[in-house]
């Protein structure tokens, strides 16, 4: 069984290293392809004149320029977005900021009533009851049993 075992993962292992070679092969074969579209293009302009070389490079540029203007006003909608969004969470604190300091601002009077009254919830769960306990005649075989377990 150990053996199955090791030799079942052994071969879980060269399954994947397989397919990991052959994801690499497929990139390799990808850019040797764009690597001879790129020479091609390349020794093409070179067999152009100076001026149209020129054109051509600016063109490119130009590409690259605008494309590269398209992604930082991507990045600037999301960054305006999250902007939104924590301007509306700190106006969120800001108010329970403003809450709790007029709490704390309370008339001493008004502050000492409602800390009677919160010193009387707490009383009023902590109480300890200790004496006779009621029950039903019915429960009381349930009770002994309770009692006994």
């Amino acid at each position: 069984p150990l053996f199955r075992l090791l030799e079942a993962q052994l071969q879980d292992q060269r399954r994947e290293h397989e397919e990991e070679m052959e994801a690499l092969k497929n990139q390799v074969d990808l850019m040797q392809e764009e690597l001879e579209k790129q020479q091609q293009a390349f020794l093409q302009t070179l067999q152009l004149s100076p001026e149209v070389q020129v054109e051509l490079g600016l063109q490119n540029e130009i590409t690259r320029l605008t494309n590269e203007n398209l992604d930082l006003k991507e990045l600037l909608e999301k960054l305006e977005k999250n902007e939104k969004k924590l301007k509306k969470q700190l106006k969120i604190y800001m108010k329970k900021i403003q809450d709790f300091e007029a709490s704390q601002t309370m008339v001493p009077a008004e502050r000492r009533l409602h800390d009677r009254n919160m010193q009387a919830a707490v009383q009023r769960k902590e109480k300890d009851f200790q004496g006779m306990l009621e029950y039903y005649k019915e429960d009381e075989p349930l009770l002994i049993r309770n009692l006994i377990t």
